[in-house]
């Protein structure tokens, strides 16, 4: 057996692979970084587009609207009003709707605290017709799925609310939860 002594030198040169091991190091920081920036910039988005719809939504409650109550923006609608500046994907607009969802399962809430009985009554009619809309899709398995399947633990919170004004007297009559004349 030849002692390692015998093995010529020369014919590799480690310090290449070294180089190169850096090179990648230093690629995959920059990827990293570049990820978390879009991932943020995503994050922004998401943001002003729930604000938008949010908006919209509310915006269809006051006095003034001349529009149907309870209107949703559509995603073309958004994109109006961002000045088709910014590229608004359909998975950032279906998020935005489950935000808002979340949020309306709120106000339901805070609206009955407040003395405000009618408006978790418009708030479930207009989730469940939501939650409706995102059965009919077929969503991956990705975070945006894992999200709508929220949306049924936020109708249960806002049906909760509605039956417990029910159990109390507290419904305006006439303006039953499926009752669409309203």
């Amino acid at each position: 057996m030849a002692s390692s002594d015998s093995v010529p030198k020369g014919m590799f040169n480690p310090a290449v692979f070294e180089h190169v091991q850096a090179k990648l190091d230093e690629d995959a920081q920059v990827r990293e970084e570049l990820r978390n920036i879009v991932q943020a910039m995503e994050r922004q988005d998401r943001i002003t587009i729930f604000a938008i719809v949010l908006w919209g939504w509310l915006r269809s409650h006051t006095a003034d609207y001349d529009g149907q109550k309870g209107e949703l923006f559509a995603i073309e609608e958004v994109g109006k009003l961002l000045y088709d500046v910014f590229h608004m994907t359909i998975e950032e607009y279906l998020h935005s709707l489950i935000s808002l969802i979340e949020e309306l399962a709120r106000l339901a809430v805070n609206s009955v605290t407040l003395g405000d009985y009618h408006r978790p009554l418009e708030i479930s009619r207009f989730v469940k017709d939501l939650h409706a809309g995102f059965q009919i899709l077929n969503l991956k398995n990705d975070n945006l799925r894992k999200r709508s399947d929220s949306i049924k633990y936020n109708v249960k919170k806002i049906e909760d609310v509605v039956y417990d004004l029910s159990l109390r007297n507290l419904v305006p009559q006439g303006t039953a939860v499926g009752d669409p004349s309203r």
